[in-house]
Order: C-alpha cells, then structure tokens, then sequence
C-alpha cells in the first residue's frame, strides 16, 4: 500500500462515524485488503522483559481488536506484539451510542465504549483457530453488572491461559463506573492477590501487567508502585486514556463524556510514567502508552522510562503503514546516537519527567 492510497482510504474512512470506520477497518484487515509492511528486521530494537523476546518496542494497545479478530493480521504491519480486548466474562454491549468521538485538529479521540465486547468464550474460540504471528496480550476486565469484579479477572486468567503470552489487567478504564476504585491499595491488594493465584496454578507462568490511569495522584502513585511490588507483579502499563481535557482546542465535541486519548495525553502520560520509573525502580518492566504517533515520541517514552511502547490513536490517523514508518525511524535514531541497543536509551530522561508535575 502507497501513502497515496492510505490516504485516500483514511480520508473515505474519516467520512463515516467513528465506530462504524473502525468495523471497517477490522473487516478491511480480516480480509487480506490491507497488505502487511515489508519486516523491519534491527537486531537492536528486540527487547526482553518479563521472559518474553519482543522482536521490537512497539505495540498496539488494547481496544482496536476487541474481540481477537485480527492479531495476526496487526502483527504483519510490524507490531512486536498485540494486546487484544478488553474481555469480559460474559458479552455486553458497552454504552449507548454514539460513543467515539474524532477531535481531527488534535489528533485525539475521545470514547466512552464501556468494554463492549463479545466475551470470553468468543475470543478465545478465534485466538484457539488462528496462526499465531507474534506475541499476544490478553487485555481481561470486568462487567459492568458482576456482583464480584475480582472474580470476573481470576476467570480471564482462567480462560486464556493456554493461549496468551501475557495478561493485562485493566482497572483503569473510565468508561465502567467504579472500575478505577480498584486503584485503591486495599482493593488492588485483593484483586491482584487472586489474580496472581489464579495464574501461579497454571502449569505456565505467564507475565501479568497492571494498566494505571494517567489522572492519579502522586500518593495514588505511591500505593500503587507499593502493592506491585509487594506482589511482585510481571510489569505495569502506564497508562489508559485521560478525564483531562487539558490543552484542547476549541472543538464542540472537547466535553464529550469518556477518555481521551490520542497526542494531549502524551506528556500526561509521560510523566506518570517516570514518576512509575522512579518508584518501581529499574528491574520493574514498564510499557509507555499515550500520544505515540512517531519514532520520536516512541523514544521520548523509553527515555522517561519504557522497556515498550503502545499506540492505538496514532494509528487511527497515521493508517497501517505508521508501524513500519515509526520501526525505520528507531533504527536511525539507533544509526544518529550509535546505540547498541534501542534500549539503551531507556531512563535517560526519567529524572526530567518525574520532576514536573502532573497537568491538572
């Protein structure tokens, strides 16, 4: 695909409301339509964290394959690795439409979706038939109406044990009223507690990343980089998307209720992230997500602190060729700062980011 036709595509896609765009592009992808990138294959941007070999830094983030429809095809455009869902127990449509919402001038998006998924049984038959090409997140969460939201996550381990190279469990999402009160220390305390047994029962230990909103406060930070390393979690992702609206510009659509994400939640993120760094010190794998849209931001992240990077709201306005675009840009800052491992950068910048203040 030139960037001539995946402008064109993007363009046509950006004339249809935003949820039925994104149904397309799973169907476009599903299908064969969307050809895979020629492999960026740089020795010096593998990473292992967590005893799983990533062939690159980045990823794409939970909430574009929902329903595991598409893995495979994501990691021929270059991803070193897919998270899928969130998935809850049982199906549930999520909230009311319409739900996504473009802020073209921004780069953003705003969504309050409500972990609309097919549930466990669906996502596991389609992961169980297909070829696996690449590594493969499983992104677990809880429904809205369970009676007992622990349980709802020791059922996600349960389910995909077989079939996922890590966990995600995600108590950070927005859009599902009190899930974040599960960032609290004493329920993060239980709910990991049985998490983390459910997994230490399987007969393969699969890592087990924790994703944090990016609007904490410094002493939520603190409980939180306590508890995980008290349970001597596997990573933690930071972060989801944001209730800010900080630094938006004027667009009808800005005080649209849900998260967002997309380029204002870059430096946000950025610095939650450091500030993770800093608490969880060096040996504690941590993922970078918000505002990727480039191979600068994607380094930005590492250098405040990220072993990986996701995206997801970059590559609604960058198309399928950004992965490969952002892989070919790593290697030449590799190339420009004659590093030996893309890794190397990690850190260099943490001190910087943690010092500043999170945006109101």
């Amino acid at each position: 695909m030139s960037s001539l036709v995946e402008g064109i595509a993007r363009r046509a896609l950006f004339t249809l409301d935003p949820e039925a765009a994104h149904g397309l592009s799973i169907k476009a992808l599903r299908s064969g339509l969307v050809p895979g990138c020629r492999a960026v294959r740089d020795p010096r941007l593998s990473v292992t964290i967590a005893g799983l070999a990533f062939p690159n830094p980045l990823g794409m983030a939970a909430g574009y394959d929902k329903n595991a429809e598409v893995a495979s095809e994501l990691s021929r455009l270059g991803f070193g690795f897919v998270e899928v869902g969130t998935l809850t127990p049982r199906a549930q449509a999520g909230n009311a439409r319409p739900r996504i919402f473009r802020l073209v001038n921004d780069q953003a998006v705003i969504n309050r979706l409500g972990f609309n998924n097919e549930g466990h049984a669906a996502a596991h038959a389609r992961i169980s038939g297909q070829r696996r090409a690449g590594l493969l997140g499983v992104n677990i969460g809880a429904n809205k109406d369970t009676d007992d939201r622990a349980a709802d996550y020791v059922a996600g381990i349960a389910c995909f044990a077989d079939v996922a190279d890590y966990f995600t469990v995600n108590i950070s999402s927005p859009n599902t009223p009190g899930l974040r009160n599960l960032q609290t220390r004493a329920a993060l305390a239980e709910l990991m507690s049985r998490v983390l047994a459910e997994r230490d029962g399987k007969p393969k230990r699969i890592p087990v990343f924790l994703k944090i909103a990016p609007d904490l406060t410094e002493p939520d930070l603190d409980d939180i980089a306590e508890e995980c390393l008290v349970q001597r979690l596997d990573g933690v992702i930071v972060s989801n998307t944001t209730l800010s609206r900080t630094g938006l510009s004027a667009d009808p659509r800005a005080g649209e209720a849900g998260g967002l994400s997309g380029r204002p939640v870059f430096l946000r993120s950025t610095i939650v992230l450091a500030k993770m760094r800093q608490r969880l010190g060096p040996d504690m794998p941590l993922i970078g997500v918000g505002g990727i849209d480039s191979a600068e931001t994607a380094a930005e992240k590492m250098r405040a602190g990220a072993d990986l990077v996701q995206l997801y709201t970059g590559f609604i306005y960058g198309g399928p060729l950004l992965p490969g675009r952002i892989l070919r840009g790593l290697s030449q800052i590799c190339d420009r700062e004659s590093l030996t491992r893309l890794s190397d950068l990690r850190d260099s910048k943490t001190a910087e980011y943690a010092a500043r203040a999170i945006p109101a």
